[in-house]
């Protein structure tokens, strides 16, 4: 089955840098899609970032466009994303998601409904 685990969370202040990790397994198709989504105490699961495999396209919300980097390691099964420059609103519980593309419907990949499988998440708190 499809496995997902996160890591790379914790505690960093204004302007510092955290690198989340997830570890993908289990896909038994060519090509799928990844993203990273977030959620805050009291807020809506958001999407942050997402990832097509099969052509390496990149989509970011607006919130964090030009902060964040999503990347993949193919041969690791990895994918990374690099969180610059942080504000204390980045602050929530960081998932990562796949999903089928023929299932993800929006360009962005920015639905959370729209993924199959998740990861449990991991912390990032940013604060002075």
């Amino acid at each position: 089955q499809v496995h997902l685990v996160e890591s790379g969370g914790g505690l960093v202040q204004p302007g510092g840098s955290l690198r989340l990790s997830c570890a993908v397994s289990g896909f038994t198709v060519d090509y799928y899609v990844v993203g990273w989504f977030r959620q805050a105490p009291g807020k809506e699961r958001e999407g942050v970032s997402s990832s097509r495999t099969r052509d390496n396209s990149t989509y970011y919300d607006d919130s964090v466009k030009g902060r964040f980097t999503i990347s993949r390691d193919s041969a690791k099964n990895m994918v990374y994303l690099q969180m610059n420059n942080l504000k204390p609103e980045d602050t929530a519980v960081y998932y990562c998601a796949a999903g089928y593309e023929w299932v993800i419907d929006r360009e962005d990949a920015l639905e959370a409904s729209e993924y199959e499988y998740w990861g449990h998440g991991t912390q990032v708190t940013v604060s002075s």
